[in-house]
């Protein structure tokens, strides 16, 4: 049984977060051109009659007890919960644990072409004749963070505030709402697969730091992620298999790397697309491992159907 290794699955989400985090910096534009850009939108959103982060926002200001609990959301959620949606799927799904991981990097890298070419300026960074209150300053004696969004106090420099569209504060939510409403097998995991990415759109307009329509292109780049994601396995099997001299070849039906004609389902991308299949026993493409190579309480995929005559075996 061929198993995703934890080690190196920890190191390249590491990297991964790396390269965005460094991106996301240089990806720095020009804070007049990022300002237009978010006057633009919130214009369109007016004409339009859907600039709903107004109403949420003053709300959030003048009720301290929603607007520090969604400061607190905004500042950790989006960094806790979806390494352990991650580590969820690893444990819990491996079967669909590649394809999950695949999906969200490349919406990620994805969201950060979104940020070099259409720096935004967020509603709270706007001159305040616009109407909107920077809740993160405003309550940011009751948290960690200062006034330079959810970064922790002296590190502000550390963070770009003019990365506002797309918001993958949203997107993330979104695939770990996916994720637990699809793989899921409680109604409480379901409903907050349902509700998490839901309140993850109502905090970032509630304290000013998305419109709404950022909220929506973090929706589309996980859509787009979701269509590339099947193409960035099969070029990432191909890589494999020549870095290892056709190691990770020789899979059912001569296919090299069970991942890179399919996921463990045997179908393109793994997870959406025939997964009544589930007689591959590949799950990462061609890192092997043992059969006790797992992190503790990691379940093992579902056995293999075999239609192999007893005499025969």
């Amino acid at each position: 049984m061929r198993r995703p290794r934890w080690w190196t699955e920890l190191i390249l989400i590491a990297l991964v977060y790396a390269a965005y985090s460094c991106g996301r910096l240089l990806a720095r534009g020009d804070v007049a051109a990022a300002v237009d850009h978010g006057l633009a939108i919130l214009r369109f959103e007016q004409s339009l009659g859907i600039d709903a982060e107004h109403p949420l926002n003053r709300l959030f200001t003048s009720t301290p007890a929603l607007g520090i609990p969604a400061d607190f959301a905004y500042a950790s959620l989006h960094y806790l919960v979806t390494p352990a949606v991650l580590v969820w799927l690893f444990r819990r799904r491996p079967a669909h644990y590649r394809a999950a991981r695949t999906w969200l990097t490349v919406s990620t890298l994805l969201g950060l072409v979104g940020f070099t070419l259409l720096p935004t300026c967020p509603p709270r960074l706007l001159d305040a004749g616009h109407g909107f209150v920077d809740t993160m300053a405003r309550f940011s004696a009751y948290g960690w963070w200062g006034g330079e969004a959810s970064a922790p106090r002296g590190l502000g420099g550390l963070t770009n505030q003019y990365a506002a569209m797309p918001s993958l504060h949203v997107g993330w939510a979104l695939w770990c709402g996916v994720m637990l409403w699809r793989y899921g097998r409680t109604p409480l995991l379901r409903a907050l697969g349902v509700a998490y990415p839901l309140l993850t759109v109502l905090v970032v307009m509630g304290t000013a730091n998305h419109y709404f329509l950022d909220a929506v292109a973090g929706a589309a780049v996980m859509g787009a992620g979701l269509l590339l994601a099947p193409y960035a396995t099969r070029l990432a099997d191909r890589v494999l298999d020549r870095t290892s001299g056709g190691m990770t070849g020789g899979g059912p039906g001569g296919t090299s790397g069970g991942m890179s004609r399919g996921g463990p389902d045997g179908t393109s991308g793994g997870m959406f697309r025939g997964e009544s299949r589930r007689n591959s026993p590949l799950v990462s493409g061609g890192w092997e491992t043992s059969a006790g190579e797992r992190i503790p309480g990691q379940r093992p995929a579902p056995a293999a159907a075999d239609d192999t005559p007893a005499s025969a075996r």
